[in-house]
């Protein structure tokens, strides 16, 4: 949530007068979760290999809120072979989100990345919820047992907020370091730029951002 590239972004979007609210939370209305929902739900827990009941989060946490468009910047962690795996789901194929194929593009490209940042303990094991649901993780960096439960549950709880936002009526947008802008003439990824952003670079990003809303 609260990092240094979100809170750049804060900024341009206040120097942009854009009305936005920070780290806003959902609430999950249960009522709304249909049997077509808990059927995608299931799909995506049993591919990751969860076992039990299906866990439900009560409260989702975005970055930030425009309108009826919610924003998750999603770090390096977010992209590995689980998450890839709950992108085969129904619900993907059926809604089209606008982030759907460039994510299972970079979930291929960029596991080197995730395993550089998540090999500590409580990122590859996880909370204790983890091993309640995907079972004891292997040593880190081990994927030919059981694997990592803690990522695991990142990429089950990433599909859950892609499914309930839908459902609760709002747009996803999940925006990723691995972006390029074109900038001096040449193109920059998003983390890189958003480091330290000359004023010409922040126009820039702005309008780079707004025209996800469009």
């Amino acid at each position: 949530m609260d990092n240094l590239i979100t809170r750049q972004l804060q900024g341009i979007l206040k120097e942009g007068e854009v009305e936005f609210e920070r780290d806003f939370e959902l609430e999950v209305n249960p009522k709304f979760l249909d049997q077509k929902g808990k059927d995608w739900l299931d799909e995506i827990y049993e591919d990751l290999g969860g076992i039990g009941e299906v866990p439900l989060l009560k409260k989702l946490k975005f970055d930030f809120k425009i309108n009826r468009s919610l924003v998750l910047y999603d770090d390096e962690l977010h992209f590995n072979r689980y998450r890839l795996i709950s992108y085969r789901s129904d619900f993907y194929k059926e809604f089209n989100l606008p982030f759907y194929e460039a994510q299972k593009r970079l979930c291929r490209t960029y596991e080197k990345d995730c395993l550089k940042a998540g090999l500590q303990d409580r990122v590859w094991s996880g909370p204790p919820i983890a091993k309640h649901s995907f079972g004891l993780a292997s040593e880190p960096g081990d994927f030919y047992g059981n694997g990592s439960s803690g990522w695991k549950l990142q990429a089950y709880n990433d599909a859950q907020t892609d499914i309930q936002t839908r459902i609760h009526g709002y747009k996803l947008i999940r925006i990723t370091p691995y972006e390029t802008l074109m900038t001096g003439g040449s193109l920059k990824r998003l983390d890189h730029l958003l480091m330290n952003p000359k004023e010409e670079q922040r126009t820039i990003l702005l309008n780079w951002f707004m025209r996800k809303f469009e």
